[in-house]
């Protein structure tokens, strides 16, 4: 998870209607994560040749109060996966914008320890990549923490082209995590994700953190 301080008026057409923007320490951010899908299930279904698979995506946060209190949430700008067929369901069940191109991992580990963890994609005719390198031990997240803002969302939000907002919950235990002894994006960000992310998503992250995952569940989603 490498995660950019990014101004709130360059992030507002991203909001879904009933939604805001979150705020950390008087900050907005956006986050590129890349994870890795595993024994994946659509409704309990195992999908032959769909279960494992990567994905890289470029996230903002938002929240929306509801009668249970604030629902702190994401929105994702843009999905990346390595089969057409993966961007077309989740395109469909959950109206994200997917987008299928060529993907590769690599994960390096000792003792149980993972010391550093990439992700590379084609797109446009470039190589891209997404890099990190641990510092120590797999840690709980500190209470307060950046690091908690960014990882302790449990709902989703997107878009509908009629103006309907679609909210799912997602279910997962809190994750430990492995502070980053150093990170790097290497990608085209204006063709990728547009020429406003460009200044943002070019410089240092503001931070930068590796997520053990853990087995996750995302609910059916419901229109508000």
């Amino acid at each position: 998870m490498l995660n950019y301080e990014l101004d709130a008026k360059t992030l507002a057409p991203f909001v879904p209607a009933g939604t805001e923007l979150d705020y950390w320490n008087g900050k907005t951010f956006v986050s590129i994560v890349g994870f890795l899908f595993q024994n994946t299930r659509v409704r309990g279904i195992a999908i032959p040749f769909h279960q494992d698979f990567e994905e890289v995506n470029l996230r903002l946060y938002v929240r929306r109060k509801a009668d249970d209190g604030w629902r702190r949430a994401v929105v994702f700008i843009k999905e990346l996966v390595p089969r057409l067929a993966i961007a077309a369901t989740a395109r469909l069940l959950y109206n994200e914008n997917y987008v299928a191109v060529p993907m590769s991992h690599q994960i390096k580990t000792v003792s149980d320890e993972i010391k550093s963890a990439a992700y590379f994609w084609r797109f446009n005719g470039r190589d891209n990549s997404l890099s990190l390198t641990t510092r120590g031990h797999a840690r709980p997240v500190p209470e307060g923490s950046e690091a908690e803002f960014i990882t302790e969302h449990y709902w989703g939000y997107s878009a509908r082209k009629t103006g309907a907002t679609l909210e799912y919950e997602v279910e997962h235990p809190r994750w430990r995590i492995w502070e980053a002894q150093n990170a790097r994006l290497n990608c085209d960000v204006a063709k990728l994700y547009g020429a406003q992310f460009s200044e943002a998503l070019n410089r240092t992250p503001a931070s930068a953190f590796l997520a053990e995952g853990s087995a996750v569940i995302v609910r059916k989603g419901v229109y508000l």
